[in-house]
């Protein structure tokens, strides 16, 4: 008989979440806020949130829903009825996709929608095409349902678009997935429609899926025109998800409710898992999403014009730095800096290599918060959001010129 070992200690949290990277931008808007907490007079660049309040029809649809009985109790896992319905008629409306309710499922916000995308799609050693810089979630549900990230970078001298050249040399035989996103976070940057139409007959000749995120549609500028996916390239409908929600063109950060449009089986499968992960979306939120994607676009069109006001500001201002470079984003709500120019100069005794070094110094020495760069591709940039107060915006910009008017 051999005499028994104790056994050695087991992680006390498993190794696929373990190894998990803190959502950057939200780590970010934390630290403002508790720095703001506690009498700082941080101004915050970090979360992608408008300032704007969810529009009144919209609250009164969920006050209404809160007081009816039929929406404290359970409901479809994929969504209710009248939701997806929406979904289906607001979706041809604003990119003329045409789909029908059991291609939607309505998930806990866009971040939900494209977990469960992956995990759909995925398994062990498929390969997807990242465009870089990329939202700092993206990576991070690919590598939790199993697959690997690939990226594939593009910098402000291609206006933070990628090439089908660069598609191609990445592609192997284990991709699977290409993931599209514009307008795109961090970098505003919106693909033409003949470039659109180019990468999507690219992935359908090489039989690669793509999951186009389009939670950024009616934030465009300067006449920009919207390019979906699977509208421009129709032969991709059956290997195309489509990723959307209400958090930004509705001011809903806050409500969770986000919905992915796909073929049949991939949404049943999806559908599926969430039924044992969280079930239905919160009925009240879900009523009130009924009534923003059927009202009127009459708010959606105030806030955009506001967000336009703070990107001509934003970008003029921040080129006005020595050393950095502001590509004019074309969407979305961010401003995608390159400051490689003020990288390993001197600013106040110290001199960052890094852009998170910088966006260190900027925190400490001016109050500001702006994401690094390395949160979403490579070292080098800073993102910030100018979905904030005019007001802010100004002042905050105006204390990094000052900051970086220092440099030597």
């Amino acid at each position: 008989m051999t005499s028994s070992q104790p056994r050695p200690p087991l992680p006390r949290v498993s190794h696929r979440i373990g190894s998990i990277a803190e959502s950057a931008t939200l780590a970010v808007d934390a630290k403002a806020k508790a720095l703001k907490a506690a009498g700082r007079p941080v101004i915050g660049f970090g979360a992608g949130e408008p300032d704007f309040p969810t529009p009144d029809y919209v609250v009164a649809a969920a006050v209404a829903a809160a007081q009816d009985p039929a929406n404290h109790r359970y409901t479809p896992a994929g969504g209710l009825p009248d939701l997806k319905a929406a979904i289906v008629a607001k979706t041809e409306r604003d990119s003329g996709f045409a789909c029908a309710p059991e291609n939607v499922l309505v998930t806990n916000g866009g971040k939900q929608a494209v977990y469960n995308t992956f995990a759909a799609l995925l398994d062990p050693g498929d390969e997807v095409l990242l465009l870089a810089p990329y939202w700092t979630t993206y990576p991070e549900a690919i590598r939790l349902a199993g697959g690997e990230p690939v990226e594939v970078f593009a910098d402000e001298t291609q206006g933070y678009r990628v090439t089908v050249d660069q598609l191609e040399s990445a592609r192997t035989d284990h991709t699977k997935v290409l993931l599209f996103n514009s307008p795109a976070n961090p970098t505003g940057a919106v693909y033409t429609p003949d470039q659109v139409r180019a990468i999507g007959r690219w992935a359908h000749e090489h039989g690669v899926w793509v999951v186009t995120d389009e939670i950024y549609e009616h934030l465009r500028y300067d006449g920009v025109p919207l390019a979906s996916m699977p509208v421009e390239v129709p032969e991709l409908v059956d290997t195309c998800v489509v990723l959307n929600g209400v958090a930004k063109t509705y001011a809903m950060t806050g409500w969770r409710v986000g919905w992915m449009i796909g073929p049949k089986d991939v949404v049943k499968a999806a559908t599926n898992l969430q039924s044992h992960a969280t079930s239905n979306v919160a009925n009240v939120s879900q009523r009130a999403a009924v009534a923003a994607l059927s009202g009127s676009l009459e708010a959606v069109t105030q806030m955009r014009t506001a967000f336009d006001r703070r990107r001509r500001t934003i970008v003029s201002m921040l080129n006005e730095i020595d050393g950095v470079e502001c590509p004019t984003p074309e969407g979305a709500f961010y401003a995608y800096p390159s400051v490689k120019g003020v990288l390993g100069r001197t600013i106040r005794g110290r001199t960052p290599k890094t852009s998170v070094e910088l966006a260190e110094l900027i925190l400490e020495e001016a109050e500001v918060a702006v994401v690094p760069g390395e949160a979403f591709g490579p070292s080098g940039y800073l993102r910030l959001s100018y979905a904030l107060g005019d007001a802010d915006l100004e002042e905050g910009v105006g204390r990094i010129q000052r900051l970086l008017g220092e440099a030597k």
